[in-house]
């Protein structure tokens, strides 16, 4: 290795996505001498990718209730110190445009690109300097200042902040480095594991409901402890959407869920008046105004599909409700770190100040973002987080 540099900074952030450039860009504007470092050839991958190119950037609604921790309190004094409208602020003063999708979506109206570049903006007017293709190699803290070893140059930093992310889509270079460093400083890390990620089926499941690829049905998926009202996507893996995204990051390993497919009625009640009605009627060819037919003919017995109303008990009609509105599940496993949209577990909270993001036994440390073991729902509150956590670091270091 060829003798490295010695370069002296006030401020060391590894990684240069949503929350590593939101802290940068805030330890800049107090006159902090500011220097990002990342292993990838690229800023902010993961914003381009987000929300299919367009970044569902935050959400009208967040509140700690969004989130997934050990500690759920943890994420509420960031979240309330910079909120969504802070950030709307920002976006609004670089004209960028946005649309509301769904339950208080935000979302680009061009591209993620327009993100991306207003944090790189905003970094370049405060004199942020961004290194990329540098390899972490060693960190060190012998004394008041931080030793980064790189492959490129060795720096000295009064504060390291840790902005790494999770292990969640591997293609995009997610790395365990931040876990390993918080491991090297003593601070506890809660096991990881993917969230917002399809399931697999059963291999039995998995063939029988593979002609059903491709339908997407509004329902309700419910364990013991959560429910979420989105649609669900048959996929020829298994079960992906944005209910079963969400529900995966309460999900534990062999364990069912329940699926309402017809949330909104009373299916019981609505077949005893189409008994009077259309006595003479196919159950299967009823049902067709609500369901898919090729979902009615999966999930129903043939011969309890092809009689006529008229011919089905009252007990019948339950039967058939209980399978479309509880039907109950075991997902074989998930798609995993590959496509999961966020990683579980992370950096403990109780070992950070929830105010600073700095660790409590390591003065100068800092970890923000998805490294920390808060998780957000589906729905752009991941990168509120980023922004959150970023910000009230980015006030500190």
């Amino acid at each position: 290795m060829t003798d490295n540099a010695d370069l002296h900074t006030d401020v060391l952030i590894i990684g240069a996505s949503a929350s590593g450039l939101m802290c940068a860009i805030e330890a800049a504007k107090r006159g902090r001498k500011v220097v990002v470092l990342d292993h990838i050839n690229k800023p902010g991958k993961k914003i381009l990718m987000s929300g299919g190119g367009r970044c569902n950037f935050t959400n009208y609604h967040v509140s700690a209730d969004n989130y997934i921790s050990h500690n759920p309190h943890f994420c509420k004094s960031a979240l309330s110190r910079y909120t969504q409208w802070d950030f709307l602020a920002l976006v609004n003063q670089y004209q960028i445009a946005f649309h509301e999708r769904d339950h208080g979506q935000l979302f680009c109206d061009d591209s993620a690109k327009d993100i991306l570049n207003m944090l790189l903006s905003e970094c370049d007017k405060n004199a942020v300097r961004i290194k990329l293709k540098t390899e972490i190699i060693s960190i060190n803290k012998p004394g008041s200042t931080f030793q980064i070893t790189t492959d490129k140059n060795n720096y000295h930093a009064q504060s390291l902040v840790v902005a790494t992310g999770g292990l969640s889509i591997p293609k995009m270079c997610a790395t365990p480095l931040g876990y390993k460093i918080a491991q090297q400083f003593g601070i506890k890390v809660w096991p990881t594991t993917p969230g917002l990620v399809a399931f697999t089926l059963q291999p039995e499941d998995k063939e029988r409901f593979s002609a059903l690829s491709g339908i997407a049905i509004n329902s309700v998926v419910s364990n013991q402890r959560i429910s979420f009202r989105e649609n669900i996507l048959y996929t020829h893996r298994g079960l992906s959407g944005p209910a079963i995204l969400q529900i995966s990051s309460y999900w534990r390993p062999g364990e069912s869920i329940v699926i309402n497919l017809l949330p909104d009625l009373d299916l019981t009640d609505k077949l005893k008046q189409a008994q009077q009605q259309h006595p003479q009627q196919q159950l299967k060819t009823w049902l067709t105004q609500y369901l898919p037919r090729r979902v009615i003919n999966t999930l129903l017995a043939t011969e309890t599909a092809d009689k006529t109303l008229q011919s089905l008990s009252h007990k019948q009609f339950k039967s058939v409700s209980e399978q479309l509105q509880k039907w109950t599940i075991k997902p074989n496993s998930t798609l995993g770190y590959r496509t999961a949209e966020v990683t579980l577990g992370g950096v403990d909270c109780d070992a950070l100040s929830s105010r600073s993001m700095e660790c409590r036994t390591v003065s100068g440390l800092y970890f923000i973002g998805e490294v920390i073991d808060v998780t957000g729902w589906l729905g752009g509150y991941n990168f509120q987080w980023a922004w959150s956590s970023g910000w009230c670091a980015g006030q500190h270091v």
